[in-house]
């Protein structure tokens, strides 16, 4: 529940009331500071309390961004001042300083005061923004203005959301009132809301053929009571119908497939514009909209290769390699978001070192428009890739699909790592302990890599710049080669998994602060993923290379989860768990020995199920438990470009 205390002078006919009621709040009067503290004292410790003046104008959607979303602790708008249990205590101080007239006996002086923002003529303040008025300077300022700035004064970080073209005012007179009511006339805020649920950024396919329509679709939903993980849900297994669809293996199926792909990318993107719709985040909804996705994705793979080898085409080597490589580049992005979230430039003479040529040529080219889009669209983001196989999926075959995939991500992959190894390299960033960690936990390091790292740390923290990097890139590339050229049925294929033991022990023994450093969390994950491959690949026995694609699916399914709960700032996951499931380096070592012991024809491809059955099971397991009853905050993923 939410509480609403109305402050100030009361207007005769003002909707303030019934529009906090919508808003779900319940609704009380303070006729003071000293009223306002009783009422704030009486709310339970875990509802939501707004202080809201009750000369406030302004839209609907003001308040609605102001008090309800559910992202911040603290948010405030002119007027307007909404706290969440978390900053209950917080507020209870201020509102008390602000009571007893100790903070610092503030006025409603234009440099103190929060302008009314409404994006359109005016007033210009010193910042530079447009307004139309600003609190008078012969009265006093608001209370909720008052107690966002003992709040701000204390250290509490207070959101004061982006309102555009939006209206919030606390007029100071009839014609006061009277020019802030025809502000907020000249304005549609439900149009407004409608275009804000659409991303800022977003692919060419999105922007042009999805959200000019989508929008109404999210608005629908939520005026019906739906909520972004229904709807999510729906997107989810309309791609799992779309998957059986074509695993039909018939150009009826084919079409139909291609069809319902395309419109569980339309739910897609519905899921994320009615969050934004209906502010609905949560770290949940992150989760779920963004493993859903790779579960679609590759789901739809599985189905094509089924449809084919109905046909009588095996494609289950091209469909495990798109996988891969589609989750090896996430893998990347994902490293390189994180090792720069939070890093600093580097200094030179005490001087920071700002720009890089790449950044440089970057901005030169978002210079010219049409540059902009034709770099978005050549990374083959999720909306252009998943076109792109939605059609080729009706008009050509399966094979046809993964060798458009397999091109396109290739070139996709190395144009974006490129790009960033060359700001990583220019840039001379210095990487947060916070961001080291968080590589370190996505190297997924198991029980025995983390011996040799023990064992090793003292050479291993006095190797130099990118060496640390070169030996995992020689580790893995070693595990791969001896996987694709010794004898399936011999004890050579372990030595080279044993290598790689070594070298991802040595790679992830040091502080994961290099300016290359994020690339060993995606050549770790390329190395476990292709060693399947290719032993699945080269066996040659019925089912193997299916059971890989299961294997891989179950460890991608785990890596994503730790990505999200540490972008969501849930942490990574527990250490029992990734010990449990053995760490990359223990799984590529035991599929390794399957491969090299198995003594009868069948023996590789049960090995494999079986592996990915217990990889699946306890990780989901885990994963599920944790995700249902998380108190991270309530996050609202944008998704990645790729």
């Amino acid at each position: 529940m939410s509480t609403a205390i109305l402050t100030g002078t009361p207007v005769p006919g003002s909707p303030l009331e019934g529009e906090l009621r919508s808003l779900g709040f319940d609704v009380r009067t303070a006729p003071d500071a000293t009223a306002a503290l009783r009422l704030l004292a009486a709310v339970p410790a875990a509802d939501r309390v707004a202080l809201v003046d009750q000369r406030f104008v302004g839209h609907l959607h003001t308040l609605r961004l102001a008090l309800t979303d559910p992202r911040f602790p603290a948010a405030a708008v002119t007027g307007a001042l909404t706290a969440r249990p978390e900053a209950r205590a917080a507020l209870a101080v201020a509102l008390t300083t602000v009571t007893n007239g100790t903070d610092g006996g503030r006025t409603g002086a234009t440099t103190d005061a929060h302008p009314v923002r409404t994006g359109g003529t005016g007033l210009v303040t010193e910042a530079g923004r447009p307004v139309t008025h600003s609190a008078p300077a012969t009265a006093e300022l608001p209370l909720a203005d008052r107690v966002t700035a003992a709040l701000e004064a204390d250290g509490t970080d207070v959101r004061h959301p982006e309102l555009g073209s939006l209206v919030a005012a606390v007029p100071d007179g009839p014609a006061a009132r009277e020019e802030a009511l025809a502000a907020v006339a000249a304005v549609d805020d439900e149009a407004v809301r409608l275009r804000s649920a659409v991303k800022a950024r977003d692919g060419f396919f999105t922007t042009f053929c999805i959200s000019p329509y989508s929008r109404y679709l999210a608005r629908w939903c939520a005026r019906r009571g739906l909520t972004p993980n229904q709807v999510t849900t729906a997107s989810l297994f309309t791609a799992l119908i779309a998957a059986g669809c074509a695993a039909t293996g018939t150009r009826g199926g084919y079409v139909a497939a291609g069809l319902l792909l395309l419109f569980s990318f339309v739910l897609d993107c519905t899921d994320g514009q009615l969050a934004r719709y209906s502010l609905q985040y949560s770290t949940l909804g992150a989760w779920l909209d963004a493993t859903f996705d790779r579960a679609k994705e590759y789901a739809y793979y599985a189905g094509l290769a089924l449809g084919a080898a109905r046909g009588g085409d095996d494609v289950w080597a091209l469909a495990l390699a798109a996988m891969v490589l589609q989750s090896v580049r996430h893998f990347v992005d994902f490293a390189f978001n994180e090792a720069n979230a939070d890093s600093t430039a580097a200094t030179v003479n005490g001087k920071a070192v700002v720009g890089t040529p790449t950044t440089a040529l970057s901005s030169k080219l978002d210079s010219v428009g049409w540059t902009v889009w034709v770099r978005r669209m050549i990374v083959l983001p999720i909306g252009e890739r998943w076109a792109m196989i939605a059609v080729l999926t009706a008009v050509a075959t399966p094979r046809i699909v993964f060798y458009a995939l397999l091109v396109g991500c290739a070139f996709a992959a190395c144009y974006t790592t490129a790009g960033r190894v060359l700001r990583s390299v220019t840039r001379k960033a210095v990487r947060t302990d916070r961001a080291a960690r968080a590589l370190a936990d996505l190297a997924d390091t198991g029980p025995l890599a983390e011996l040799v790292a023990r064992v090793l740390r003292r050479p291993a923290r006095a190797l130099p710049g990118v060496l640390p990097l070169l030996i995992a890139l020689a580790g893995g590339g070693a595990a791969v080669a001896v996987a694709a050229s010794a004898p399936l049925d011999s004890p050579v294929l372990v030595l080279g998994a044993l290598v790689y033991v070594v070298t991802s022990g040595i790679a992830v023994a040091h502080r994961m602060g290099g300016p290359l450093d994020w690339l060993v969390p995606p050549v770790l994950r390329a190395a476990e993923y292709c060693t399947v491959l290719v032993l699945a690949a080269r066996a040659g026995v019925p089912g193997a290379l299916p059971a890989a694609f299961g294997l891989v699916a179950a460890v991608a399914y785990h890596h994503y989860d730790t990505v999200y709960r540490i972008r969501g700032g849930a942490g990574a996951p527990p250490r029992g768990l990734v010990r449990s499931l053995g760490g990359h380096e223990g799984r590529t070592l035991l599929v390794t020995a399957l491969a090299a012991f198995s003594t009868a024809e069948f023996d590789l491809p049960l090995g494999l199920t079986v592996l990915a059955v217990v990889v699946a099971v306890i990780a989901l397991a885990e994963s599920i438990q944790f995700w249902v009853s998380s108190g991270a905050p309530a996050v609202h993923d944008e998704g990645e470009t790729a």
